[in-house]
Parts: C-alpha cells; structure tokens; sequence
C-alpha cells in the first residue's frame, strides 16, 4: 500500500515508518521539517502541507492512504500559527484525498479533545462533545481540526475516514505533552487535585496506527491502553519529585524555579481527568496494548533520568 504521512518528522512519525516499511508498504513523507534520519526507503518531501508543492505530491504519487500526524500539540506551547497548521493542514488533507481519490484518511487527534473541567465523566465516549473550552481556548484549534475531520465522514462519503482520539504517549523518545511536563526533576501539581493521567507507550501507539491502516475503520475512535494512573504516582515512579503547589500561587510559579511551563488554561489538565472508553477501537480492530503502564514509565525513566 502506497501511504503518504505529513508530519513524519516527528518522533513518532519515524517509529510509524520503519514498521509500516518493514511490513512492505511505501512510505511517502510530508513534512517542512527536515528528516535527516529517515528510514531507507521513505519518500521525503520537504514541504509545508498547506503549500501547493504537498497538493503536486498526491497528483503524482495517488497514494492509497493517508495518516495525518501534522498537527501541534497544546500544553506546552502557544503559538500564533497553530491554528492555521491545525485547521489548515487538515482541510488540505482531506481536500486532497478527495481529488486524487484517497481511498483511506485517519487523522490522529488528542484525547485532550474533551476537555478537562470538574463536571466531566469519568469516561469519555466518542459521542460526547467536547468541553470546558470556555476555560482553555487554545484547545481550540485542535478541536476544530478534530471537528473537521469528523464531519468528513458524512461530506466525503467517498473518502474512508478515522478519526483517532489517542491518549497521551510516554517512552524512551520522549515524545509527547505528558512526556514533556514531567521531563524536569520537580513536578508541579495543584494542591489538593490528582487526576488520573492515561497514556500508552510508543510502540503501542504505533502498533494503533498499523491496525487502523490494516483493519480500516470507518469512524471516530479512542485509543487507550493501560488502564489510567494517579499524576502523583507517574512523576514519583518516573523518579522525579512531585510538589503540590496551591492554585492561587501555580500560575504564577509556572515556568519558574525549575518548574515546567503551561498555558493558564492547561492548569484545568493537571486538576480533573481527561480518561476516555476506548471499547468501541478494541472492538472495531482487536487492539490489545503490550506495555503495561509501569514498564512505559520504566522506559521513560531510563531514558530520561534525574541527576541528584
């Protein structure tokens, strides 16, 4: 199968390459990040996804499917340009697939889609919409990607498409918004909160992604593995030292004194759960995670250890 992947040059976007080359597929890579270590055998093209060089690679290359990964993440950083890369990099995708006759979309979104708020469920179902945005615009944008992506499946009928909520990710890459806020040795939390945290390691993340490419399920799905954790348990068997700091002082000790930077609206994430039911992605695929949620954290450890 001929695949295109923008956002390859992400360290996801490698680990997903080298399995889907292994199992024999062609990999083209979209991306106006360099790729100096690609995989041999990925097809790289240098170029944003928005820009009409991306639109000149579907015309030529007509690929079969399409694993959208270009989008930005949101607890770590605040950029200008991101909802265009969100929204825009998405339309473009599916504008694209549509023309050149893609047979097969996923677009991989966050869980963070629902939103954290002290009203929400336990466990979010892929009907729910999503929530508490009033106090976290800059999830905005990613959600209106997701949203986009979503009404695909009634608009393009003749595009089969997935979308993915995926829970966090945490490994020996590093990769991902979980894996960056506790990447220092002290860990804020806000006093008297301890949500349960949902993530899966890397390689179940992409062995998600192959199955999705392989199975081709029509829909909206989460994606989860092991079952969640308490926050103050990860950062202490991460090996770094958690320190509830009170809500009236966090936001302004954020990014200070050794602590991790987040944007005002992410404190809600560090507050209530963001945990989602990912039945109906078993059910569609027959995914079962490999790494439980304590060898993941062993391996980010390792990789990532605190100097005392």
């Amino acid at each position: 199968m001929k695949i295109v992947i923008p956002g390859i040059s992400g360290k996801l976007g490698k680990m997903l390459a080298t399995e889907l080359l292994r199992r024999g597929h062609q990999v083209i890579g979209i991306d106006k990040r360099k790729f100096r270590d690609a995989p041999d055998g990925v097809e790289m093209h240098d170029v944003d996804i928005r820009k009409r060089a991306a639109e000149d690679v579907f015309r030529k290359r007509r690929p079969d499917a399409v694993i959208h990964l270009a989008t930005v993440t949101h607890l770590m950083e605040n950029s200008e340009d991101r909802y265009r890369i969100n929204l825009g990099g998405t339309r473009a995708v599916f504008e694209h697939a549509k023309t050149y006759g893609v047979e097969h979309v996923i677009f991989v979104g966050r869980h963070t889609y629902y939103g954290a708020a002290a009203d929400a469920p336990l466990y979010h179902r892929e009907d729910e919409p999503p929530m508490a945005l009033q106090h976290f615009p800059e999830l905005a944008d990613l959600v209106a990607a997701d949203l986009y992506a979503t009404t695909a499946l009634w608009q393009k009928p003749e595009v089969n498409t997935t979308v993915l909520r995926m829970a966090y990710t945490l490994g020996p890459t590093g990769h991902g918004t979980l894996a960056t806020f506790i990447r220092g040795p002290l860990v804020p939390t806000v006093m008297g909160f301890d949500p349960l945290f949902q993530f899966m390691h890397e390689e179940d993340v992409v062995r998600a992604l192959v199955l999705t490419v392989e199975k081709r399920p029509r829909g909206v799905f989460n994606v989860a593995g092991p079952s969640p954790l308490p926050l103050s348990f990860v950062v202490k068997q991460a090996g770094r030292r958690h320190i509830p700091v009170p809500e009236i002082l966090i936001a302004a000790a954020l990014g200070r004194f050794g602590l991790p930077k987040l944007t005002r609206g992410a404190l809600a994430h560090v507050k209530f759960p963001v945990v989602v039911d990912a039945s109906a992605f078993r059910a569609a695929t027959g995914f079962e995670h490999k790494i439980d949620e304590e060898t993941a954290i062993a391996a980010y450890r390792a990789a990532f250890p605190i100097t005392r």
